[in-house]
């Protein structure tokens, strides 16, 4: 097969790909840092009140992006390594949250999916009403697990 543009040296892949994995992680990946109880990680909502209030992560300490850096340094242990995240995919705000905590010196990831794919994982969220999980996607994630094997 010929493409437009040809494939990287292997080298050349290896930083992209271990650069990527550096700046992001997944929602089964922060679920299991979070079940682990990892210390040091503080997760953050950068989403605005009504959504927070719509549902979030377990653990997850809302946090908008508008508000990191006044705030921050109240809310997030120096030291601590932040994951972000926001509504989804077609939404940028855990790139933004997550920019913020990078020039106050956090160490920090933004989780691919953001609360979209936390969801239509199965995962739990916390609502008004309590801890709720929706069924699982298939397009997501198997149904039998909440987790892709990947």
């Amino acid at each position: 097969m010929t493409f437009s543009v040809p494939p990287a040296d292997p080298a050349a892949a290896v930083a992209h790909f271990h650069a990527r994995l550096s700046f992001e992680t997944d929602v089964s990946d922060v679920h299991a840092a979070l079940e682990a109880g990892t210390p040091g990680l503080v997760v953050v909502d950068s989403r605005g009140d009504a959504a927070w209030r719509q549902g979030h992560l377990p653990g997850a300490l809302h946090l908008p992006t508008a508000e990191i850096a006044d705030r921050a340094a109240d809310l997030v242990p120096a030291g601590s390594t932040v994951v972000t995240y926001c509504w989804g995919p077609g939404c940028n705000g855990a790139t933004r949250a997550a920019l913020e905590f990078a020039r106050l010196g956090h160490p920090v990831k933004e989780m691919l999916g953001g609360f979209e794919y936390w969801a239509r994982e199965g995962l739990p969220v916390i609502t008004p009403s309590g801890t709720v999980r929706r069924r699982v996607d298939e397009l997501t994630a198997p149904r039998s697990a909440a987790v892709c094997d990947c």
